[in-house]
């Protein structure tokens, strides 16, 4: 196993790594929408987190060499269902060409009650 670390994502804010690669694949996790550099939440809309989660989960796709055409599953999870349609075309920006199976769950809080945390798996070449 190896573990993954970008400047470029949110380092960590609990004892978990940014992503671990096994047999070729990138467990990544959850990445909730703030500033690498700063740490602080970015954006108060679901539109603003959106964009700024799928921002670290590219850098972390690049660090691998990866991109968002290898992501083979993702998992959303929103505080609100009903920013769902918003969500989804912020989202389908990211997912042009190759689309991942995805599950997306309401949920009642997130790390720093932010509105928006994605994980994936995304094959990589070790």
């Amino acid at each position: 196993m190896k573990s993954i670390q970008t400047d470029k994502a949110p380092k960590a804010i609990g004892p978990y790594v940014q992503g671990n690669i096994v047999n070729g694949l990138l467990f990544a996790s959850g990445q909730v929408p703030l500033c690498p550099e700063t740490g602080e939440v970015v954006g108060t809309t679901i539109e603003e987190q959106a964009e700024q989660v799928l921002k670290n989960i590219a850098a972390i796709l690049e660090e691998v060499g990866s991109d968002f055409d290898h992501v083979v599953k993702t998992t959303c999870f929103l505080k609100n269902m009903n920013d769902f349609s918003t969500f989804n075309e912020v989202y389908a920006r990211a997912f042009t060409n190759q689309l991942p199976a995805r599950s997306a769950v309401e949920v009642a809080r997130l790390p720093k009650d932010v509105l928006i945390e994605i994980e994936i798996i995304a094959a990589v070449n070790e």
